[in-house]
């Protein structure tokens, strides 16, 4: 039962460093990723990325990213989709464009320098969306516009990565390759099919989780609903928490939304969603950090810059104002999870060498620990009050 000694750590850990953090004005999220840093490889070695650790996290995301749906305005997130998409576009774009001629000026060979614009191509909203909902602008005009954002951002990252990967002649480091086509086509049927889950699916879990002999019958079924269209997600390409999210959206639009609200997040914040937090800081380690110094600098700070000024041009392209493109761009920043799993394809698949995959793994975690700093200080120039949120919908 070490595994027990080990959440018992991280619980602890997470609890009074989130609470710091709070105390001293910043997103009690940052705390909780530095515990992943203190107690992991970098520095203590108490804990390490095992599969406890990995199973946990996972489940945390999913849970994390059900939550943001099941909060979210799906009117909201309709009335700002053409907003999302050209951030999305642009967030990727710029980063691309820019991160490739650092590659190629640190050594890189062309595909490598290629597949690395890929990997900070990327968004993990995951970090942001735990921040903006302690912000309270999770169901905001600039929060709604994230959210959707990070949809479309995914589904590109999978098109490119899945370009790459074809091009390298593997598949996650197997002989097995799907057809890109099918891929697409696959992925297409399933936002197709997200119409029919909200529409008839959800509310019919609903119904039979308020019939069944259980106090929780109706997070039972919001949970197989949200488990399963994650494991189809992922069964497909797509990222897990794409099929939680919307999953939480479906059930949302029943009446036992807030039941179900009530009921899991007490779990998710409790046990799941800090492992997740603490697994991306297990991710950094500080040896041989000296030889990779000047890269690991250089790409955080282009990778942050190029995702919040390309994100931020296309929500003020969209019409937003500049605080609010402010906020979207810095919403947009974190890579966490999806840079992370792009990174460890791409490594498996031999499309980027050992002698950089450590330097661009820190440079992921520093960015995702810079995105919530980010979110902080942009929210402060924003300044949706409780009434101004209900006047968007």
């Amino acid at each position: 039962m070490e595994f027990l000694g080990t959440l018992v750590i991280i619980l602890i850990a997470t609890s009074l460093f989130g609470h710091l953090a709070s105390r001293v004005g910043i997103p009690a999220v940052i705390g909780q990723l530095f515990v992943g840093i203190i107690l992991g490889p970098a520095l203590l070695n108490w804990v390490h990325a095992n599969d406890f650790i990995h199973i946990f996290s996972e489940i945390g995301v999913i849970i994390l990213m059900f939550i943001a749906g099941l909060e979210s305005d799906l009117t909201l997130l309709k009335k700002y989709l053409r907003p999302s998409i050209i951030v999305a576009l642009l967030g990727v774009l710029i980063p691309m464009v820019l991160i490739y001629p650092v590659g190629i000026v640190f050594g890189l060979t062309q595909f490598e320098s290629l597949f690395l614009s890929v990997i900070f191509a990327a968004t993990s909203v995951s970090i942001s969306v735990a921040v903006m909902k302690e912000l309270n602008l999770l169901d905001s005009k600039s929060g709604s516009t994230v959210l959707g954002a990070a949809v479309v951002d995914d589904v590109l990252a999978v098109v490119l990565l899945s370009i790459m990967v074809s091009l390298i002649g593997t598949k996650a480091g197997t002989d097995t390759q799907i057809p890109l086509a099918l891929t697409f086509l696959e992925q297409l049927i399933y936002f197709a099919a997200i119409y029919f889950v909200m529409r008839f699916i959800a509310p019919l879990l609903a119904r039979l989780g308020t019939k069944l002999l259980n106090p929780v019958g109706p997070t039972i079924m919001a949970m197989i609903l949200c488990f399963g269209m994650a494991y189809i997600a992922d069964l497909i390409g797509l990222s897990a928490v794409i099929g939680a999210f919307f999953a939480g959206i479906a059930i949302a639009q029943t009446h036992v939304a807030h039941e179900v609200d009530q009921s899991i997040e007490p779990i998710g914040y409790a046990i799941f969603i800090p492992v997740f937090f603490v697994s991306i800081g297990l991710n950094m380690s500080l040896a041989g950090i000296e030889h990779d110094l000047l890269l690991i600098i250089v790409l955080t700070i282009v990778a942050t810059l190029t995702k919040l000024l390309g994100a931020g041009s296309g929500a003020k392209w969209a019409g937003f104002s500049s605080n609010e493109a402010y906020l979207v761009g810095a919403g947009m920043v974190s890579r966490g999870e999806m840079a992370l799993i792009i990174a460890q394809i791409g490594y498996q698949s031999k499309l980027i060498s050992d002698d950089y995959y450590s330097a661009i793994i820190t440079a992921i975690i520093l960015t995702t620990l810079l995105a919530p700093l980010l979110l902080k200080h942009a929210a402060r120039h924003v300044n949706y009050s409780a009434s101004s949120i209900i006047e968007q919908k």
